[in-house]
């Protein structure tokens, strides 16, 4: 069984609920991000060009944080499971720095990233995001409030860039457009038993719509 599992995807699609989930089963450690406390999250927002390497800058060091405590867990005695890839940061950092802000942020997560444990299993969430837009605006979370459907266009392209290009380790990656793993028990067990059968490599798998 892989004991350090994380859970990626763009907003909207199901992490950090995944994430609870899985640690419940596997009688996990649980390491969730609190994007809440980023004060320049719903700033950004509205204006992102304007805030965004205040935001990108607070998640990366906020994160950094948190991986250092992973980084001293015995990763051997109990099962660890997070709701994000640190690498990820690179993925927003890309869309919505300049080129000046860019090349700083690069100089700064360099001397971070060599300090990060690297995850025995990344799962990899996608939806449409007409599926992520809705789901943001179901959950009404004030700080999400001007998330817009071309923003998620863009950031769906982007993570689906970077994940067929991953070769850090193992991943699976799930469709979760028509399946819902927190109210439907079925689609949760199908993923669990592929969870169970995963091996070296890349792992595709669309599960059955759920009724």
């Amino acid at each position: 069984m892989f004991q350090y599992i994380v859970i990626e995807g763009p907003i909207g699609v199901g992490k950090t609920s995944l994430t609870r989930l899985l640690a419940k089963e596997f009688n996990a450690r649980l390491i969730l991000e609190k994007p809440e406390e980023n004060p320049f999250l719903s700033q950004f927002y509205r204006d992102r060009k304007k805030y965004a390497f205040q935001a990108q800058i607070f998640f990366l060091l906020n994160r950094f944080q948190q991986q250092r405590e992973i980084a001293q867990y015995d990763l051997f005695n109990q099962i660890t499971l997070s709701d994000y890839l640190f690498a990820k940061d690179r993925i927003f950092s890309s869309m919505n720095l300049d080129d000046h802000e860019l090349a700083l942020y690069d100089q700064i997560y360099s001397l971070l990233n060599g300090q990060i444990p690297t995850p025995d299993l990344v799962i990899f969430l996608q939806a449409k995001p007409e599926v992520l837009h809705h789901r943001i605006k179901s959950r009404n979370i004030a700080y999400e409030k001007d998330v817009d459907l071309e923003y998620l266009k863009t950031l769906t392209e982007a993570y689906n860039y970077y994940f067929f290009h991953y070769d850090q380790g193992p991943l699976l990656v799930v469709d979760t457009s028509e399946i819902d793993f927190v109210n439907r028990k079925e689609d949760f067990n199908q993923l669990i038993r592929e969870i169970k059968q995963m091996k070296k490599g890349t792992w595709y798998f669309i599960p059955m719509k759920s009724k």
